[in-house]
């Protein structure tokens, strides 16, 4: 690591040992992030699956609660990201080109941490239920990324994805 980069903050000391940031003193803040996952099908087989003609029916209801659940839960499954009592989550599903399914997940809370773990999170496990709702269809469905898209609050200051 150059002198100029920051360090990481969930390492202290000689950088082998894991800690959680403690955020007691951070003031409480507007946070909300915004987060896509892809997932691409084999040609022509979307418009199948999104007219809910796959396996295990209608995919978009229960991979919005996976995705919800996810979110809220956060804090459980990543060891680091504190619990959050998150405002609002909501999940969209976009048809995107190259028969590809975009699922933005989008998080708010009042805190004094960002929600961007949760963001990401929630459109991974949406995706993940996705994958899981339609892989009898065809194994060549692929979760090709999960992304953070922007966040608003917190010290950093507000971010966003170019393009």
């Amino acid at each position: 690591m150059s002198d100029d980069s920051p360090a990481l903050s969930h390492l202290e000391g000689d950088g082998e040992r894991s800690r959680m940031v403690d955020v007691g003193q951070k003031p409480v803040t507007r946070r909300t992030a915004r987060a896509r996952a892809r997932v691409r099908f084999p040609a022509g087989l979307l418009e199948r699956v999104l007219a809910g003609d796959g396996p295990k029916g209608p995919i978009e209801e229960v991979a919005r609660a996976a995705g919800i659940l996810a979110a809220k839960r956060t804090g459980e499954l990543i060891p680091m990201c504190h619990p959050l009592g998150l405002d609002h989550v909501e999940l969209r599903f976009e048809r995107g080109p190259d028969d590809a399914l975009e699922i933005v997940c989008a998080v708010s809370c009042e805190g004094r941490t960002g929600v961007e773990m949760e963001a990401m999170t929630g459109a991974a496990l949406a995706a993940l239920t996705v994958y899981d709702m339609t892989k009898a269809l065809s194994k060549g469905i692929a979760i090709e990324s999960v992304e953070l898209l922007e966040k608003t609050g917190g010290k950093s200051g507000d971010w966003k994805r170019d393009g």
